[in-house]
């Protein structure tokens, strides 16, 4: 049914192998195929031979009737005479004639089905043999194309994974040629140029080769420049005087302006420190004045927070702490402390209710006075 490629030595591997590919795929094709429709015909078969079963079991059920209703009307005929027949049992017996007419006929019916049954069944039998004859004949001519191959099986694997590395290898050296086209093509529009084909005339009053000269001078200068500056740092590190050529390269004041800057510094510094003083002696009249008018030292703990002390306190660890919120700082707010938790009625009544800390540290301020006074 197939015919094996010819001149397969000849040809190249590659297309050698895809043709015995292409051939083994076909006949296995075909085999499936012819597999599938013997498949098909035994069990067409099979349910062929079970209704030929069945019937032939309806037969025997029906001839055995039969012969009983025989038995039946003979016994019937042997045992009552002519005198004793009555109009009952002549239309029982035409009945029972009757009967046994259509058992004939239904007996007929089912033989003529069952030797149908069984043509079909034949036909069926040759069909599937044909059948198998034709797997069997397609087998040896698989078996045959791949014996009359001069390659195995391992080698047409391996010829196949060599064609695929082929064709990768291929399609990577047609990656980097376009890579290597685009490259050469930006090159171009760069202004690059082969050497070897191409020459270059350069002018006399090239722009190009002014630039590199002022480049060069420029760079010279800043050289000279960078070293007069490290020499007028090593100097100023010793403490030494600074020579004339490098204030005047650096443009460095003199040294008398130089002394009279210091004087200044020091006067502006002098005057800073008694600032400092002043405002230190200031803020300590400030916070003691407070202290004898409130009763209460304040002192500054973090960032936004404040302790307050009472004069009166019974302890020293006795104080209340206040933290500045809001945008200004204005909004004050008490937090918890362990002399906080024995004031609770008070801070109901003053901040909770009230919402007034003067009100609230005042009558603090009584209480304690009070405790101290009745001690």
């Amino acid at each position: 049914m197939m015919q094996t490629p010819s001149g397969a030595p000849s040809s190249s591997p590659g297309a050698f192998a895809r043709g015995l590919e292409k051939v083994r795929q076909q006949l296995q094709e075909e085999v499936r195929q012819v597999s599938s429709q013997l498949l098909e015909e035994r069990k067409k078969r099979e349910t062929q031979e079970a209704l030929a079963r069945r019937l032939q079991k309806r037969v025997l059920l029906l001839t055995k009737e039969r012969d009983g209703m025989r038995a039946i009307l003979g016994s019937y005929d042997s045992e009552l005479t002519s005198a004793e027949y009555s109009p009952q049992l002549t239309r029982r017996m035409r009945e029972a004639e009757d009967m046994v007419q259509k058992v004939h006929a239904h007996s007929s019916e089912i033989e003529a089905q069952l030797s149908q049954a069984l043509e079909e069944l034949g036909g069926q039998k040759q069909r599937a043999d044909m059948l198998e004859m034709e797997v069997k004949m397609l087998q040896s001519q698989s078996s045959t194309a791949e014996q009359s191959f001069p390659l195995s099986r391992e080698e047409v694997s391996s010829l196949r994974l060599k064609i695929e590395e082929l064709e990768g290898e291929r399609s990577r050296l047609e990656e980097d040629k376009k890579t290597l086209e685009m490259q050469l093509e930006r090159f171009t529009l760069q202004g690059n140029y082969d050497q070897s084909r191409t020459k270059v005339l350069h002018m006399s009053m090239n722009p190009a080769s002014m630039a590199k000269q002022r480049l060069r001078e420029d760079q010279a200068r800043l050289q000279e420049e960078c070293e007069q500056l490290r020499e007028l740092v090593r100097a100023l590190e010793h403490g030494g005087p600074v020579p004339a050529n490098l204030e005047a390269a650096a443009g460095l004041p003199s040294s008398k302006e130089v002394a009279e800057l210091r004087k200044q510094v020091e006067s502006a510094e002098l005057k800073n420190q008694r600032l400092k003083e002043v405002f230190q002696t200031k803020i300590q009249e400030f916070r003691k004045v407070c202290y004898a008018l409130t009763g209460y030292q304040i002192d500054i703990t973090t960032e936004n927070q404040y302790r307050l002390t009472s004069m009166y306190a019974e302890h020293k660890a006795d104080c209340l702490i206040f933290k500045a919120t809001g945008t200004s700082g204005t909004k004050m707010q008490l937090l918890e402390t362990a002399f906080s938790r024995t004031i609770q009625e008070l801070i109901e009544l003053h901040l909770l209710h009230q919402d007034s800390i003067p009100a609230f540290l005042s009558a603090l301020t009584l209480d304690l006075f009070s405790r101290q006074t009745v001690a």
